[in-house]
This record gives structure tokens, C-alpha cells and sequence, in this order.
């Protein structure tokens, strides 16, 4: 359960980095009337965080999870 609910975020990493990157540099392009160059750096900046953190996750969803010691009470 623990490992569908960490891979479920997957999809939304995916979209979200590029769109938020993308609307970054969007804002500084109009800020330094510079189109689209920082919109295009920042969109690729955002497919790189996304993958980057597409791969901790699926990285900590593969990682077994510890295992509890009957002789602790807990």
C-alpha cells in the first residue's frame, strides 16, 4: 500500500515541474523582455527536476521497509 500511495505522485511530478518551470521563466521573461528564452531554460529545468525526483521516489518505493523487532514492545 505503502509503495502504490509513493507512485501515485508520479503523474503529478511529471506535470507539475515543467508547467511551474515554464511559468518561471515566463515571469522573468516579461520582467526583462527577453522572450522566451528564460521560458525555455526554466521548462527544461523543470523536466529535469521532475525526472530527478521521479527517480527518489521510485528509488524510496522500491526500499523495503524496515522491519519491526518483536522484542522491542513496539
Amino acid at each position: 500500500m505503502r509503495r502504490a500511495g509513493l507512485l501515485t505522485t508520479v503523474p503529478v511530478l511529471l506535470a507539475a515541474s515543467p508547467v511551474i518551470g515554464f511559468y518561471i521563466g515566463r515571469f522573468i521573461d516579461v520582467k526583462l523582455k527577453t522572450e522566451p528564452l528564460f521560458s525555455i531554460i526554466f521548462l527544461i529545468l523543470g523536466f529535469v527536476a521532475g525526472a530527478v525526483q521521479v527517480a527518489k521516489v521510485v528509488k524510496l518505493a522500491n526500499r523495503e521497509p524496515p522491519k519491526k523487532d518483536k522484542n522491542s514492545g513496539i
